[in-house]
Order: structure tokens, then sequence, then C-alpha cells
């Protein structure tokens, strides 16, 4: 899974899901990609089993890339425990996704093969997603 080898500081606050992504927004690497439709934290272990799904659909052929990363620690304190006494350690890392971010791009396969593919990727996901196309300088949504 996903994780920073490193972080600055171990426990990081909430902060609003608010507001569109100001980068990312468009397919950089592949022909074809999974755009977000609205806003979620997305764990790392659902970008892995967003690449599992895609990696066995295309049998290992063709390259993706993830354009996201869990880099934001969530915490979490321990069953049982009474309020208070601090804040819980760290359980998982998390990626905030904002609405309008390419999650990932996909090259190297036929389109329908890819199209299946990040669909079966995207039912990992815990947001709503669309289909985009590069095409030629520009991008299309696929629905």
């Amino acid at each position: 899974m996903l994780m920073p080898r490193k972080t600055k500081y171990r426990k990081s606050q909430k902060n609003p899901q608010t507001g569109k992504a100001t980068r990312g927004q468009h397919i950089e690497f592949g022909k074809i990609g999974i755009k977000a439709m609205e806003p979620a934290w997305v764990t790392s272990r659902q970008i892995e089993a967003a690449r599992r799904a895609m990696t066995r659909y295309i049998k290992r052929g063709g390259k993706i890339w993830i354009r996201i990363f869990p880099d934001k620690p969530v915490t979490k304190k321990p069953n049982e425990t009474r309020m208070g006494s601090g804040k819980g350690s760290p359980d998982h890392f998390i990626a905030v996704v904002k609405p309008g971010r390419v999650l990932f791009e996909m090259d190297g396969v036929s389109t329908s093969v890819a199209k299946e593919a990040l669909r079966l990727a995207s039912h990992k996901l815990p947001i709503k997603t669309k289909i985009v196309v590069k095409d030629h300088g520009s991008e299309q949504s696929e629905d």
C-alpha cells in the first residue's frame, strides 16, 4: 500500500472538503483516465484495490499512472477507551480528492479494454467518477 516514507508532522487536522481541484484536472500522461466528480477521502487501501482491478483486467499490459498519493495521516483511538486523554495515534493514510481531479490514467491498451478496466476500478472507489478520454489536446467525457 502507498504511504509516505517520512512525514513532517505525525498528526494532521481534518480541514474542510470544499472547492474544486486546482491541479491535476487534465490527462497528462496517458490517453484515458478516471476523473472524480465529488469530494472524498480515498484511503491507500482503496487506491491499491483499484490499481489491482485495473492491472488484472488488462493482464499486466499497457501502463497505469496513479495521480493521487495518500499523504495525510488519519488518527484513531483504540476501542473502548474513555473520552479525553488526547488525540489517537496514526491509523492509516488518505488522499484528499476534490471534484475534477484525475485519479488514474492508462495507455498502451485498446480504448474498449481501458474503459472496462477503469469502470472496474471506479467500483472500488468511494466516489462518483467519470471516464475521460484525451483527444488531441482536449478532453472528452465518456458516460
